[in-house]
């Protein structure tokens, strides 16, 4: 299924805090990238969104920063810009280089001291891990603390993680990092299966949160922002800076696909995409797009698959790979 780091341009690191579930995961073009961003869910906590905007200046970021601890967690991009400020990338401001680090955070305060969350230094080394090799998988990083299908309440929920995928084309690579954290189910793509998410009353099988929800059963109050999944899509396809926002735009088609429901008042879904240009020739958007979108949804279905489930205190998330509960 290959990886995000399978782009020529890009590499991946991760930051996970061993003292309680959060962290944060880096993509740093330190040559530069063109980008682009599409936030789709009502509630999101993002930093340096809207110079991404195709009519605005800047063409080119150095770093996404997607990170845990809600919008505390946006200091993490702090350490981001630090770590590419010291190794010389960053735009040309005359009297400096200035890093472009634009990021975006998932609430994953449920467990622990919520007090802990990724920080300037956690941002920083997770640049420092930061490689072409192919990231970890599931409970690592963004991902170290999310959690999906809490659409009935958090003690119905299970565990969320964070996957990566990559697709190629000809001479083209297309990959992606998500890190879900979802309100709704994950649904494999191929089968419509629900594979994690919202469980039965007595916690031993799943609901089908769709399903439930047309049936009439009525979702409990979620606090706006407790959930979200955000992500990155790559490419080292030549993009101009609209192209790569319409990236970005088809990118959460893949979240359509892998998870229901999905876009809610209660998420802030955000997608952003990044184009190297390492590539001599370009398949066109439609076959981009096409790529962008399969690679999100893998990528999904990777992270939950990956997940393994934790316990604090009275708090208990299984995950995929637990099923079945008994």
């Amino acid at each position: 299924m290959g990886s995000i780091t399978d782009v020529a341009g890009i590499s991946a690191g991760h930051f996970t805090d061993a003292r309680r579930p959060t962290g944060c995961t880096v993509v740093l073009c330190s040559d530069g990238a063109v980008a682009g961003v599409d936030v789709r869910g009502a509630a999101p906590g993002t930093r340096e969104t809207d110079l991404l905007a195709p009519t605005n200046l800047v063409e080119r970021v150095h770093g996404v920063l997607l990170a845990g601890g809600s919008a505390w967690g946006l200091d993490a991009a702090t350490g981001v810009v630090r770590w590419l400020e010291e190794h010389g990338a960053g735009l040309d401001v005359r009297f400096a280089r200035l890093p472009l680090v634009p990021a975006a955070v998932l609430f994953d305060l449920y467990s622990g001291d919520p007090a802990i969350r990724p920080d300037a230094n956690a941002g920083y080394e997770a640049c420092k891990a930061a490689s072409t090799q192919a990231p970890a998988e599931g409970n690592v990083g963004a991902g170290a603390g999310a959690a999906i299908g809490k659409v009935f309440g958090l003690e119905r929920a299970m565990k969320g993680g964070i996957g990566t995928a990559s697709l190629r084309v000809g001479d083209v690579t297309v990959g992606a990092i998500v890190a879900c954290n979802a309100v709704g189910d994950v649904v494999d793509p191929e089968t419509s299966t629900v594979i994690a998410g919202a469980r039965t009353a007595d916690g031993k099988s799943l609901v089908d949160a769709r399903r439930a929800i047309l049936a009439g059963e009525l979702p409990q109050s979620v606090f706006s922002g407790t959930n979200t999944t955000i992500g990155v899509v790559a490419t080292d396809a030549a993009l101009t800076k609209a192209q790569a926002t319409r990236l970005a735009t088809i990118a959460h088609d893949g979240l359509a696909r892998a998870i229901r429901p999905v876009h809610t008042m209660s998420d802030g879904d955000t997608m952003f995409a990044l184009a190297t240009g390492r590539a001599k020739d370009s398949p066109g958007m439609l076959v981009l797009g096409t790529m962008a979108a399969e690679a999100t949804a893998q990528a999904i279905v990777r992270a939950i698959r990956a997940a393994h489930g934790i316990r604090a205190g009275a708090l208990h998330l299984p995950a995929a790979r637990d099923l079945p509960l008994q």
